[in-house]
């Protein structure tokens, strides 16, 4: 997700625009930044405070153990199979586990104990790997759901029996969440830069920003075409009843991932307004598919179905089987794109050397590798630090889920990644401004990321960042990586509709040839690697 750099150092120059611009609070890219806010300090006493009260009060999704405390882990097993599952979760039993949830698809399960439990495990026959997904443990597993856990719910009924479905509702949602967050105007599809620069927009922002466009406008696919593909959008949840995504976000393929477990309960994909900064689920899927009809914003691939995938935890935070759980279910259902805008909580940048780390980048690894098998692209935003992934760099922010005790601050090294953009097959998404250079907040690094795209200035309005939806029926100007993201996501869309027996590298493969086509070699020019990767993004034709 995007976030401003922590340090107070700011953005490190782009080459070729001088001195870098002062830090930017840009909270509205993302929950992100106001997760890192809410845990310093004298906040942290009062989450403290505010925590123990929603346990007893029985707000927090737990269920109480007798004066104990818990913490989530994966454990992996030697065998990515179901087998591999059933061994994983008997070995996790026989340690004094409880097993939360399994995910056959790749041998993984979920499973809640006490300290001690990770050492119990690995080196056990047919374990592979164990970690503990959160450094602040809980007062116990999440509490039973009737019908979570199943990752099979709604896959049932294909594609084809869909036709957007009404709204349970059926009003323009809820209060929009987040006060912080300042909403615009309804723009009414003009002024979509975005969308122009990458060949993509409706003809009078085209008309009216003719210098950005990367060539001639792409014909858009049929719209019975768009309608047989479907894109995922794991993020902190999306208001369906928005106008612009109500005939988009299908809900036989939406769910809740925010414990682990996948809940198809109507709503589950929901944002949760008591959550800081939930809305930036909706606004990422307003890029990604939001209707072409003259009013709010245009996707860029109106007509595409989305499977809202809600990951954003009640506590704030993107914990690994939140990821895990949304990714294998995304694939299930047939998603052809992936979108993850955001980074994996507690650890910033997971690195091998640590054991619980090293598990959770193994059990991301499994989910994404199942889901590019299953014919999704992956994308993932980049982030929004300004710094080299290829280097070593400060990580301010892990872990970041403790509520108590100093912020916590290391040096890690290039080994150490960013889940799931750094993932082998991921495709990582920089930011790149109206201008089409590259925005002075966006991570970059030579071989470790594979397309620009727009995601804006936050020091531009409304005008230099990216419009789209917001819950209540509003819009927000956002920056950041998360929105470059999502329009590589949309792209992803139309090339599946464009070619729908393509598989997941073949259809990244025409995303990066297109981009490089459109782009000129040279220093400081889109062809530069280390900010674009294969070029700026352009609409497949």
């Amino acid at each position: 997700m995007a976030q401003v750099d922590p340090s107070g150092r700011g953005p490190a120059p782009v080459p070729g625009r001088g001195p870098a611009p002062p830090p930017v609070p840009v909270r509205a890219a993302g929950p992100r930044g106001a997760a890192r806010r809410r845990a310093r300090g004298p906040f942290r006493i009062l989450l403290a405070m505010l925590l123990t009260a929603l346990v007893v009060g029985g707000a927090v999704p737990y269920v109480a153990g007798p004066g104990r405390s818990y913490l989530s882990y994966l454990v992996l097993a030697e065998r990515a199979d179901a087998d591999g599952a059933g061994r994983a979760a008997a070995e996790a039993r026989a340690a004094g586990g409880q097993v939360v949830q399994e995910y056959p698809q790749i041998g993984v399960v979920l499973a809640y104990a006490g300290g001690g439990f990770a050492e119990k495990l690995r080196g056990r026959p047919g374990v592979a790997a164990v970690g503990a997904t959160r450094t602040s443990p809980v007062p116990g597993p999440p509490r039973p759901l009737d019908g979570a856990g199943d990752f099979r719910a709604g896959a049932d009924r294909v594609a084809s029996d869909w036709a957007g479905d009404t709204r349970v509702g059926g009003g323009d949602g809820g209060d929009g969440g987040d006060d912080a967050t300042v909403t615009v105007p309804d723009p009414g599809e003009r002024d979509a830069w975005n969308l122009a620069l990458l060949g993509a927009a409706p003809g009078a922002a085209a008309d009216a920003t003719p210098n950005l466009l990367r060539g001639p406008t792409a014909p858009a696919p049929a719209a019975d075409a768009l309608r047989k593909v479907l894109v995922a959008v794991l993020d902190s949840g999306v208001d369906d009843t928005h106008p612009d995504l109500r005939a988009a976000v299908d809900p036989r393929s939406s769910a809740s991932c925010a414990d682990g477990r996948p809940d198809a309960r109507t709503g589950s994909w929901r944002p949760d307004t008591g959550v800081g900064e939930s809305g930036h689920g909706t606004h990422v899927a307003g890029i990604v598919g939001a209707a072409r009809d003259g009013r709010g914003v245009s996707g860029v691939a109106p007509g595409v179905r989305i499977a809202a995938v809600r990951l954003l935890g009640p506590l704030g935070q993107y914990y690994t089987e939140n990821i895990v759980c949304g990714m294998l279910w995304a694939a299930d259902h047939g998603a052809r794109a992936i979108n993850n805008s955001y980074f994996a909580d507690p650890w910033k940048y997971n690195c091998p050397g640590d054991a619980d780390q090293a598990a959770l980048t193994a059990a991301v690894g499994r989910a994404a590798e199942y889901a590019r098998r299953k014919g999704a692209v992956v994308v993932a935003s980049a982030g929004n630090d300004a710094q080299d992934l290829g280097a070593s760099r400060a990580d301010e922010r892990s872990p970041n889920d403790r509520t108590t005790g100093p912020p916590q601050s290391r040096y890690v090294g290039p080994e150490c990644v960013r889940l799931p953009g750094e993932l082998p097959g991921v495709v990582t998404v920089t930011a790149v401004d109206r201008d089409g250079r590259p925005s002075a907040y966006t991570n970059h690094g030579r071989g470790r990321v594979s397309l620009a795209a727009p995601g804006g200035d936050p020091d531009g309005g409304a005008q230099g960042a990216v419009v789209s939806d917001w819950p209540g029926g509003q819009y927000a100007a956002l920056a950041g990586t998360s929105m470059a993201a999502a329009h590589v996501t949309g792209a992803v869309a139309v090339a599946a509709a464009l070619h729908p027996d393509w598989d997941s590298d073949r259809l990244a493969a025409l995303l990066a040839a297109t981009a490089a086509a459109a782009c000129p070699p040279g220093p400081h020019a889109c062809g530069d690697r280390e900010y674009y990767g294969a070029g700026t993004l352009v609409l497949p034709r």
